[in-house]
Formats: structure tokens, sequence, C-alpha cells
């Protein structure tokens, strides 16, 4: 795998993993009264945003590859 296929891959996942983290937050979790509320809060959009930006980072590497062996 090439270094700039790895960086494009990942900046789009950080993108799309920030952008749900965002929405999450501001959308779904009401403003923390408290730090464990806060720290849930983290918690809670950390983990989708992170799954979400893995797996579209996976799933454009992916498809990448197979473009690549249909070219071949």
């Amino acid at each position: 795998m090439k270094v700039k296929t790895a960086l494009t891959n990942g900046i789009v996942g950080g993108i799309i993993g920030g952008s749900f983290s965002f929405i999450i937050n501001f959308f779904l979790i009401p403003i923390p009264q408290t730090i464990l509320e806060n720290a849930s809060g983290n918690l809670v959009s950390g983990l989708i945003s992170g799954f979400m930006g893995g797996f579209i980072g996976l799933f454009m590497y992916i498809s990448k590859l197979e473009k690549k062996e249909k070219q071949h």
C-alpha cells in the first residue's frame, strides 16, 4: 500500500469520523451537567465516530484494491 493512499483514506475517514462526532455531540447528547455525563458523551461519540471513520477508510481501501485488480 502506498503512503499517499493510506493518507488519503485516513484523512477522509478522519473527516467523516469527526463529522459524526460533531453531529452526535451537537444533536443527540445534551449539554453535560456533570463530569460523568461529559465523559459518557465523549465515550459514545468517540466509539461511533471511530467506528464510522475506520469503516469508511477501510471500505475505500478495499474498493481501490478491487478496482486495481479489475484493471489487470
